[in-house]
């Protein structure tokens, strides 16, 4: 049951999709492969355990720039702002 959905996460309907997948070694690792409907984007991932699950997520972006760099080039053009210079103060 999911409690909450994590914010990096898109808001979709979740389907509760099932898979047998085998456990291996890799060197001193337990590992297993992720099935391709299983799938989420980037390289990085957090692991976490509840109790007797182990869930995986895709790792939020670590900084703004790295949101940005994913983000493609605009096409079109601004309007031009006029810049109003502030009211003088007295101190």
């Amino acid at each position: 049951m999911l409690r909450h959905m994590p914010k990096h996460l898109p808001k979709k309907a979740t389907v509760n999709l099932e898979r047998h997948v085998k456990v291996f070694r890799n060197g001193r690792n337990q590992a297993v492969r992720i099935p391709r409907e299983f799938e989420f984007p980037g390289e990085d991932a957090v692991m976490r355990k509840d109790g007797t699950r182990l869930i995986i997520e895709p790792a939020p972006p670590k900084s703004l720039m790295a949101v940005l760099a994913t983000l493609g080039k605009l096409d079109e053009d601004f309007p031009s702002i006029h810049d109003v210079s502030p009211d003088p103060v007295n101190l």
